[in-house]
């Protein structure tokens, strides 16, 4: 682990890019961190496709207790496993179903082309299980007040879901997986 500022990320980029056909970066951190807004900016720069965990959250049928309980539990890491991962590696078109949180359906199919890089964006992407598929992880780590004013600023009225549920989710998910040791490099917003 590596505490790093942007340009480096883009220079690690550039050299994957450089050295094989097909690479993966995977940009983990705590809601409101900038995960998507570095995404967006890769793909700007390298042509890359975008893949959100937010696409992946659990169905209502998943959502037990047993499953809340678990660290990272509330994301469908089998669903993303299946349909992320797994065709991702054969390096060629794939396409995977959003979840959609306002209908809490799965919604319109998103289709992943086969590009040089490919960039895996939000909270739980570094799960363990997912070891071995990435060439570079980033972990973005912001701190609780600064969190906590752009919640409120992007969330609004909603806010309050995020600081009593989600936020506490993604904190036992970081401490029970060590998720920013174990990432390649850290950049703190």
């Amino acid at each position: 682990m590596e505490l790093i500022e942007y340009d480096t990320i883009f220079i690690k980029a550039e050299e994957l890019l450089t050295k094989k056909s097909r690479s993966v970066i995977a940009i983990d951190g705590g809601a409101c961190s900038g995960k998507t807004t570095l995404a967006v900016e890769l793909k700007k720069r390298y042509g890359a496709a975008i893949i959100h965990t937010d696409d992946f959250f659990l169905r209502p049928e998943q959502r037990t207790p047993e499953r809340f309980a678990e660290a990272g539990g509330n994301f469908d890491r089998e669903r993303f496993f299946a349909e992320v991962l797994l065709p991702l590696s054969k390096k060629e078109n794939f396409s995977y179903q959003r979840f959609d949180c306002h209908t809490m359906t799965l919604a319109e199919k998103i289709e992943i082309p086969s590009v040089p890089l490919t960039v895996i964006e939000g909270s739980y992407s570094h799960h363990p299980l997912f070891d071995g598929f990435y060439d570079l992880r980033i972990f973005l780590s912001i701190p609780a007040e600064k969190q906590k004013e752009r919640i409120k600023k992007r969330d609004g009225e909603y806010a309050d879901v995020f600081f009593s549920r989600w936020i506490p989710f993604e904190n036992n998910y970081f401490r029970t997986f060590s998720i920013e040791k174990r990432a390649n490099f850290v950049i703190s917003v």
